[in-house]
């Protein structure tokens, strides 16, 4: 009996056309991601081509530079994301910073402008302490002749005024701080001076051998406005002292209780 090749389908694939399947194999895992390492060894050896000619190397390669490069994007990434958070800490650190020193320094300054104003209010009553402060217009002197006393000596037919014992020369000062309305001769009352007080009351010191002030001038509290004489209408050298409502004669008030009113003893 005759045999004869078979033909068709049913005939078995060429060396050739195997390869070329395999080939096409390697290529289609390659390109679905599957890495090289799943190659059995038997189809390594029947493929005659070398590795190189399959690709698989170049796409190892490639797939590994892109994990480098991914892994080296991500660590940019947490840095750059750590250095924000720094710089965010580092900015919420700083304005903490500049607040708690601006609140030092505004509660500096508040404290500092409580300590001048208490300053102030200390000198402005210590001011007025000394404004309102009397003495004495001849230090330690005495009444001589009382307020109100009658006699032919006055031409109203009493003292305005009291009179103070006082050796000719002897200092007169004012009995507060006031301003001199009246400085010059004064008729009767000889050389005197008339000062305005703080209070608006006003002070008249008579028959002075000199006066040491002039109109407009502003005294103190025990400053020398002239010397003790007995010019005018005067039997002997003393100070006349008057304590009056206004600059004029005959506006005159009590000198003693006046005195005494602002802590004077007589």
């Amino acid at each position: 009996m005759a045999f004869t090749r078979a033909t068709g389908k049913h005939r078995a694939p060429s060396r050739l056309t195997r390869r070329g399947a395999k080939a096409v194999g390697v290529a289609t895992l390659a390109t679905t991601g599957v890495i090289g390492s799943l190659a059995s060894p038997a189809l390594a050896a029947d493929t005659e081509a070398p590795a190189a000619d399959t690709g698989l190397s170049q796409i190892i390669t490639i797939e590994g530079d892109l994990a480098d490069r991914i892994d080296a994007q991500a660590d940019a990434q947490r840095h750059q994301a750590d250095a924000v958070a720094k710089a965010k800490v580092k900015a919420e650190a700083d304005a903490k910073k500049k607040a708690e020193a601006k609140a030092k320094k505004a509660k500096a300054a508040a404290k500092a402008k409580e300590a001048r104003e208490s300053e102030a209010r200390a000198a402005r009553s210590a001011e007025r302490a000394r404004l309102g402060t009397f003495q004495l217009p001849v230090a330690g002197s005495y009444v001589s002749t009382g307020y109100k006393s009658s006699g032919s000596l006055w031409s109203s037919g009493s003292h305005s005024g009291i009179d103070f014992h006082a050796a000719s020369g002897s200092s007169v000062v004012a009995v507060g701080a006031g301003t001199v309305v009246e400085a010059g001769w004064g008729g009767a009352y000889g050389n005197n001076i008339v000062l305005r007080m703080t209070d608006g009351t006003y002070t008249q010191y008579g028959h002075l051998s000199s006066i040491g002030v002039s109109v407009g001038q502003s005294v103190g509290q025990g400053q020398r406005i002239g010397l003790s004489g007995a010019t005018g209408n005067a039997t002997g050298p003393h100070l006349h002292f008057e304590a009056r409502t206004t600059p004029s004669y005959g506006s005159d008030m009590d000198p003693v209780a006046y005195l005494r009113a602002h802590g004077v003893t007589v």
